[in-house]
């Protein structure tokens, strides 16, 4: 049976359809063009989330050991369902992105839960390759560790939440943390989470149908890791699917993933939770039928992107 869009994504999705119709995308490498282009298209996604106006954000600011300044934005809801936090950690493929972007959509998370969030604005590549933007997002979740109680959350009940690019970062910071002894972590959420370098070899399967496309993803591994990417020598600190072993995921935290089938992520998040099932690591594992990349920010009010979202705010609740 051929692969199509849900038929209520495709509705939703008809503007952005007929918008980009004729537009021929940038070429493989071109960054600067998508940075550009998320730019300008990411709030109007976002302005579609649920209404999150109760929300009170409060900027930190976190100094890295080269003298970069980081935004750390922490998010109270209006009422707290428990003494849990999250780092969340916002998409991009690993080029573009910012708190500032993704500031709707983490508030909405927020909102919803009623799960307090400490976003982390991350530098991106190409100007900071790998290791960077993966020990930035670290460093706030040390922070976020350090100054839990005095925001009022239980420094023993933090979760990590990251969509794409930034799920894939999250997956990254997870296996740090337990690496390095701390801080705990009690949750893992991986939305459609961009895992491996190796997925470069298009799938005629979704030709037509993925929103990030392969030269999207050549692009953003191209300038996170350089001449090194596709490589034998990357390591699982950039791209977690290097290491699934259950050596190498044992003992992690429980573990939400979810993807659609017209996501060129799919088979990647497929492997990687099966890995981490092997591993003994709890794992909830969604694939979504229709649904491209980012699909919820266009299907909102859709049953699958109502449905997407209860599941990521139950599993933020239970953190």
């Amino acid at each position: 049976m051929t692969l199509a869009y849900d038929p209520q994504i495709a509705a939703a999705m008809a503007p952005q359809i007929a918008q980009s119709a004729g537009v021929t995308p940038p070429a493989a490498g071109d960054w600067q063009t998508r940075r550009v282009n998320a730019a300008l298209t990411m709030p109007g996604r976002f302005a579609k989330l649920p209404d999150s106006d109760r929300v009170v954000s409060q900027d930190f600011r976190l100094t890295r050991g080269d003298g970069a300044e980081l935004l750390l934005r922490w998010y109270e809801p209006p009422g707290r369902v428990g003494p849990g936090a999250a780092l969340y950690v916002h998409g991009g493929g690993m080029i573009m992105g910012s708190v500032e972007l993704y500031d709707r959509a983490i508030a909405s998370y927020v909102g919803g839960s009623g799960v307090p969030m400490l976003a982390v604005d991350y530098r991106v590549a190409p100007e900071h390759p790998h290791p960077v933007p993966v020990e930035d997002c670290y460093a706030g979740l040390a922070w976020l560790a350090g100054h839990a109680a005095e925001l009022g959350a239980d420094p023993a009940r933090i979760g990590i939440m990251g969509d794409s690019a930034g799920g894939g970062l999250a997956a990254a910071v997870t296996r740090l943390a337990h690496q390095r002894g701390g801080p705990a972590l009690t949750r893992q959420i991986l939305i459609y989470p961009m895992l491996d370098d190796r997925t470069t070899v298009p799938d005629p399967e979704l030709d037509g149908l993925a929103t990030w496309t392969w030269n999207d993803n050549i692009t953003g591994w191209s300038a996170l890791l350089g001449d090194a990417a596709g490589g034998p020598d990357v390591p699982w600190s950039a791209a977690p699917a290097r290491a699934t072993s259950p050596a190498d995921l044992a003992g992690l935290p429980p573990a939400y993933i979810e993807v659609g089938d017209l996501d060129i992520f799919r088979a990647e998040d497929a492997a990687y939770a099966a890995a981490l099932a092997a591993a003994g690591v709890p794992t909830e594992f969604h694939v979504h039928p229709g649904c491209p990349h980012g699909f919820e920010t266009s299907g909102v009010a859709t049953d699958v992107g109502k449905r997407a979202r209860a599941d990521r705010i139950r599993a933020l609740r239970s953190i």
